[in-house]
C-alpha cells in the first residue's frame, strides 16, 4: 500500500510540477469545430445584464452558426441562451426602456435580413420589419417608437421569373469588391421604421452612401458619415452630415477633413458629437491610423484628441458626465482600453496588458463597462472592468480550453539590417525544452497596416502544437509603432518589411532558439505577399506557404478592389511603369526561388484573386522548384467555412513537416 500511495504521489507531483492535467493535450486542425467566437456585447439600460453573440459551428452544414445570448453582470445569473435558429441571429440592441431586445436574422426562410423583436421576460422573437435591400445597420430612437435603419438598395437585377440571372453591368470606378461581389450602380441610404403604424419613411436618395446612423439625445436629429465627392470611388473622404430625423429634411455637412471622418456618438448633452478620424489625407489613407475629434454643433468647430498619444484608436464610449471618452487603443503587440479627458486633452489607461481588447459597451447610465479580451493562451470572452481590472463574464470557451496544452508565448525585439528595432511575438510548444533548438516558422500578419498582439492566436497556436518554434513579426508597415512607422513602406513593398523578417530569423538563430537549416514561412493575404518576395530575396527558407499573395502587382490593376490605393500610392501602370515593375519582383526574378512553396487561394476573392497565387505557382511549376496550388472553392478572402479551416490547418502541418522536420 506504502508503494502504491508513493507512486501515486509522484504522479501527483510531476502533473503539479509541470502545470498540466492528465487531460490536456495538444492542438490539433480538427480544434476548428471546437472553438467558439463571442461578439458585440450590449448592456441593458438598467446596467443588469449583458447581451452578446456567440457563434459556433454547424457540423452538419459545414457552417457557423450565429446565436445570442445574455449573461448578467452580477454574476448571479447563469448565462442564457435566448435564440437557437438554424438560420443564426446577430446584432442584438436594447429597445430604451429595456424590455425588448431586437436582432437581425433571416429566419423562417426570409430572403432578406430583418428586425426581429423578443420580450426578454418571454416569448418567441416576432418580426419586426419587411426590407427588401440588404440591412447595414440600425439604431434605436431614445423614446423607443422608431428605428433608424441603413440599407442597401435592392437588387432589381435578379428579380425576375427566369433563374437565369441578367448580366452585370457596372460603370464605377471602382466596380468590385471581396463578399459584396461585383458592384452595380446600388448605394446605401437611411430609412426610419416606425414600430407602432409599421411605416417606413426614405430620409436620402442619390448615388451616395450614408451609414452609421447615430440618434440626437432628444430624438428630433441623426448623425451620419456619407463621402458626398464628385466621385466618392476614387477616395475614402467621408464626412460627418446632420439631418432632422424627418423626410424631406435637409442635410448639413459637419466635418471637412480630406481623410475619413466616421462612426458619429452624440455627447449626453447633445452639444457635441465625437467620431472616429484617420490621420492621414489622401495620399496615406491605407496608412494612416484612426484618431477620435470632436465637433462642436453650436460653431462647428472640430478639434482632435489625444493627438500625442501617435496611435491608432477604435471604439468609443462617452461618460455619464460628458467629460471624457473610454476608447480602445492598439500599442505596441497591445489593445488596452482608454480614457480620454478632453478637457486637459490626455490619455490614461483604464485597463491594459499584455492581452487584447477589442470592444467596449457601457450603457446610458454608465454604471458598467463591458469589454471583449483574449489572451495568449485564453481566446476570447467577454468581461467586465471594475477598478481597473477585468473580470470574467462568459465562459464560451471553457469546454475548449480545458482540454488544450497551448503553446507558450514571450515577446521579443529584434534589430533590422538597418537599424530598426522590431517587435515580434515567439510561440514555443507547451512542454518543449527551453534549450533546444527547434525548426522556425515565420508567420506573417496580414494588412499590412495592422499588428501581432498577444490576444488568442490560432494559427500560430496550431503550427507551435505541431513542434514548431513560430514566430510573429511586426515589420514596418504594420500598426502600434505609430504613423510613420506604419507609412514607412509607402510605394516601397518588400523592401523594409523583408528586412525586419529576415531580422526577426537573425534573432532567433542567435539566441539559440531557432535551427538555422529548418527555418520556413507564411502567411496571408499581405502575408503572402511578403512570403513572396522573402524567398525571391533570401534562400535560407526551406519551406514557404503564401495564401492570398501577388506578386505580379501589374496583373492586379483593375483584377482587385485596391484600383483608388494603387493610383493614389504607384500611380496609373502606364504611367509609372518602373515603379509597378519594380515592386513584382518576387516573378520577374522567379529563377531564384528555390523554396518549395505552397500557394493557396479562394475561388472567389476579389480582395487579392487567384490570379496572383496561380501565376507564381506557374512560374516555380516550370522552374521545376516543387510547389502546390489550393484553391478553395466558394470562398472569399477569408477562409469561413470549417472544413475548409481545418483542411489549411493540415496542409500548413504537413507542408511545413516535409521540409522542416
Amino acid at each position: 500500500m506504502r508503494i502504491i500511495f508513493s507512486a501515486l504521489c509522484l504522479i501527483a507531483f510531476l502533473f503539479t510540477t509541470n502545470g498540466q492535467t492528465p487531460s490536456k493535450r495538444s492542438l490539433v486542425p480538427t480544434d476548428v469545430y471546437l472553438l467558439k467566437n463571442v461578439g458585440d456585447p450590449q448592456i441593458s439600460p438598467d446596467g443588469k445584464w449583458v447581451a452578446y453573440t456567440v457563434s459556433s459551428v454547424d457540423t452538419a452544414k459545414d457552417s457557423h452558426n450565429t446565436d445570442i445570448w445574455m449573461v448578467s453582470l452580477d454574476d448571479k445569473a447563469a448565462s442564457v441562451q435566448l435564440t437557437s435558429s438554424g438560420e443564426g441571429e446577430s446584432s442584438p440592441r436594447w429597445s430604451p426602456d429595456g424590455k425588448y431586445l431586437s436582432f437581425v436574422s433571416a429566419r423562417n426562410a426570409q430572403k432578406q435580413a430583418q428586425i426581429w423583436l423578443m420580450d426578454v421576460r418571454g416569448g418567441e422573437g416576432k418580426m419586426l420589419t419587411n426590407i427588401k435591400g440588404d440591412l447595414i445597420d440600425y439604431a434605436w430612437s431614445p423614446d423607443g417608437k422608431k428605428i433608424a435603419m441603413s440599407i442597401l438598395d435592392q437588387d432589381f437585377s435578379d428579380t425576375a421569373k427566369t433563374k437565369t440571372r441578367l448580366p452585370y453591368v457596372m460603370d464605377r470606378y471602382h466596380f468590385k469588391q471581396d463578399i459584396g461581389g461585383w458592384i452595380e450602380n446600388r448605394f446605401t441610404h437611411l430609412y426610419i421604421f416606425d414600430i407602432g403604424s409599421k411605416k417606413t419613411d426614405t430620409l436620402t436618395k442619390g448615388n451616395f452612401d450614408e451609414t452609421s446612423p447615430a440618434w440626437s439625445p432628444d430624438g428630433k436629429q441623426l448623425a451620419f458619415a456619407s463621402n458626398r465627392t464628385a466621385e466618392p470611388d476614387r477616395n475614402d473622404n467621408t464626412d460627418i452630415w446632420l439631418m432632422n430625423a424627418s423626410k424631406g429634411a435637409a442635410l448639413k455637412q459637419l466635418t471637412t477633413w480630406a481623410g475619413g471622418d466616421k462612426n458619429p456618438k452624440w455627447s449626453p448633452d447633445g452639444k457635441i458629437i465625437a467620431y472616429s478620424r484617420s490621420s492621414s489625407d489622401q495620399n496615406f489613407t491605407m496608412y494612416g491610423q484612426n484618431g477620435i475629434a470632436l465637433v462642436t454643433l453650436a460653431d462647428g468647430a472640430t478639434r482632435l484628441l489625444a493627438a500625442s498619444v501617435n496611435r491608432n484608436i477604435d471604439e468609443m464610449e462617452w461618460s455619464k458626465d460628458g467629460k471624457s471618452i473610454l476608447c480602445v487603443v492598439a500599442d505596441d503587440r497591445k489593445d488596452y482600453i482608454g480614457k480620454i479627458d478632453i478637457a486637459a486633452n490626455t490619455i490614461t489607461t483604464v485597463a491594459g496588458g499584455e492581452r487584447s481588447f477589442s470592444a467596449i459597451a457601457s450603457n446610458l447610465n454608465n454604471s458598467a463597462l463591458v469589454t471583449i479580451m483574449a489572451e495568449p493562451q485564453k481566446p476570447a470572452e467577454i468581461y467586465t472592468i471594475e477598478n481597473n481590472q477585468p473580470r470574467q463574464l462568459t465562459h464560451v470557451q471553457d469546454s475548449f480550453i480545458n482540454k488544450i496544452q497551448f503553446a507558450k508565448v514571450e515577446g521579443f525585439e529584434s534589430t533590422s539590417k538597418d537599424g530598426i528595432k522590431v517587435s515580434g511575438i515567439l510561440y514555443r510548444p507547451a512542454n518543449v525544452d527551453l534549450n533546444k533548438k527547434l525548426p522556425l516558422i515565420l508567420f506573417i500578419h496580414g494588412g499590412p497596416v495592422g499588428q501581432d498582439d498577444y490576444g488568442f492566436d490560432l494559427s500560430r497556436q496550431m503550427l507551435a502544437a505541431a513542434g514548431y518554434a513560430v514566430a510573429g513579426v511586426n515589420y514596418r508597415g504594420s500598426s502600434g509603432r505609430g504613423v510613420e512607422f506604419t507609412k514607412a513602406i509607402y510605394a516601397d513593398w518588400g523592401n523594409k518589411e523583408v528586412l525586419d523578417i529576415l531580422g526577426a530569423a537573425d534573432y532567433l538563430v542567435q539566441k539559440g532558439i531557432a535551427d538555422e537549416n529548418k527555418i520556413g514561412i507564411g502567411g496571408w493575404s499581405y502575408g503572402g505577399i511578403l512570403t513572396n518576395y522573402s524567398i525571391a530575396s533570401d534562400t535560407r527558407f526551406k519551406a514557404a506557404a503564401s495564401g492570398a499573395g501577388s506578386s505580379l502587382q501589374f496583373s492586379m490593376y483593375g483584377v482587385d478592389q485596391y484600383v483608388t490605393q494603387y493610383e493614389t500610392e504607384l500611380g496609373q501602370p502606364w504611367k509609372n511603369p518602373k515603379k509597378w515593375m519594380d515592386l513584382s519582383y518576387p516573378f520577374f526574378n522567379a529563377d531564384k526561388i528555390k523554396t518549395p512553396t505552397m500557394f493557396m487561394a479562394s475561388e472567389k476573392d476579389f480582395n487579392v484573386p487567384t490570379v496572383g497565387s496561380e501565376q507564381m505557382y506557374q512560374a516555380l511549376r516550370s522552374l521545376g522548384v516543387p510547389t502546390q496550388l489550393i484553391i478553395y472553392p466558394g470562398q472569399f478572402h477569408g477562409i469561413s467555412k470549417p472544413s475548409y479551416q481545418v483542411d489549411r490547418f493540415d496542409r500548413y502541418i504537413k507542408w511545413f513537416g516535409k521540409y522542416l522536420k
